[in-house]
C-alpha cells in the first residue's frame, strides 16, 4: 500500500490537480484536513471509503488509521490544504512512515498565495521592482520562528513577502515592516482565497489594520506586502521578451 499526500489547494474544488483527483477517486481510505480543506474535494472518494476529518484528531490518530490501512493493504489519500510542502504538517508524518517501512508520495497542490495573486489580477515579481516572493509566517501560539528568520531580516532585501498566520499580529507586521517598505507600501490581505466567500482587501501598512478589524477577520488569510503589489506601475518590461536580449531560442537578428 501506499499513502498520498496530496495538496488540495486553497479551497476551490476546481482548483485540485487531475492527478489529485484521480488517486482521491481510487483510495479506499481518505484522510483530510477539514478545517481548511472543503468536504467537496474529496467527494470524488470511491463509494464505501473510509473518509474522515483529521481536524479534530492527533498525530497519533491519523498514524494509527494509516497503519490499519496498511494491515488492510489499502492505499491512503492523505489530503491537505495548498501545496503540502508548505506549512503541511507532513515531516513529522513522514518520520513516522519511514520508522513503519510505510511508502509514500507528495502531490503538489495550488498554494494559497498563487491564488490570491490570480485574483488579484497581478504578478507578484515586477521587472526591477521585486523579483523575490518570501513564504514566511508569524510565530503566535505556534512553534517558534529560527532564529534569523524574521520580518526584519526579510524586509531588508525589498522582496514581497506572503506573511501565513498573521491576521492577529498587523500591529506587530506594521511596527516591523514600516521602517523598511515605508508606511504606504501597499498591503493585500486575502481572506479564504478561492473560497465562495472569499474577501480581498487592499490597504497599507498604515491602514489595514483597521480595514481588517471593520471585515471582522480573525483566521484563514494570507497577507501579502510589498511594492510590487501597487495597482498601477511605471516599470520596464521583462527582458524575456525583448528583441534586444537574445537567448538559446530566440538568437539575435541580424541586420
Amino acid at each position: 500500500m501506499k499513502v498520498y499526500f496530496i495538496g488540495a489547494g486553497p479551497g476551490d474544488p476546481e482548483l485540485l490537480t487531475l492527478k489529485a483527483q484521480r488517486i482521491i477517486s481510487e483510495c479506499p481510505v481518505c484522510l483530510f484536513a477539514g478545517s481548511l480543506v472543503p468536504a467537496e474535494v474529496v467527494d470524488c472518494a470511491p463509494d464505501g471509503a473510509r473518509v474522515m476529518d483529521t481536524a479534530p484528531m492527533t498525530l497519533d490518530d491519523t498514524h494509527a488509521e494509516i497503519v490499519a490501512a496498511r494491515d488492510r493493504g489499502e492505499d491512503v489519500a492523505r489530503v491537505h490544504s495548498g501545496d503540502p510542502s508548505l506549512y503541511g504538517a507532513i515531516a513529522e508524518q513522514i518520520r513516522r512512515l519511514k520508522a513503519d517501512g510505510i511508502d509514500y508520495e507528495i502531490v503538489p497542490g495550488v498554494p494559497a498565495y498563487a491564488a490570491a495573486a490570480a485574483a488579484l489580477g497581478q504578478e507578484l515579481t515586477i521587472p526591477e521592482i521585486a523579483q523575490s516572493i518570501v513564504l514566511t509566517r508569524m510565530s503566535m501560539k505556534s512553534t517558534s520562528m529560527p532564529a534569523g528568520e524574521t520580518l526584519e531580516n526579510f524586509a531588508k532585501s525589498g522582496a514581497t513577502l506572503a506573511i501565513h498566520l498573521g491576521i492577529r499580529a498587523l500591529r506587530e507586521i506594521e511596527r516591523q515592516l514600516t521602517p523598511y517598505y515605508g508606511s504606504d507600501c501597499p498591503v493585500v490581505v486575502a481572506y479564504r482565497a478561492s473560497w465562495p466567500d472569499q474577501l480581498y482587501l487592499r490597504g497599507t501598512l498604515s491602514d489595514i489594520r483597521e480595514k481588517v478589524r471593520a471585515e471582522k477577520i480573525t483566521r484563514t488569510a494570507l497577507i501579502l506586502v510589498g511594492p510590487a503589489l501597487a495597482e498601477v506601475q511605471d516599470f520596464r518590461d521583462s527582458a524575456l521578451y525583448d528583441p534586444e536580449t537574445p537567448h538559446v531560442l530566440r538568437p539575435r537578428v541580424k541586420a
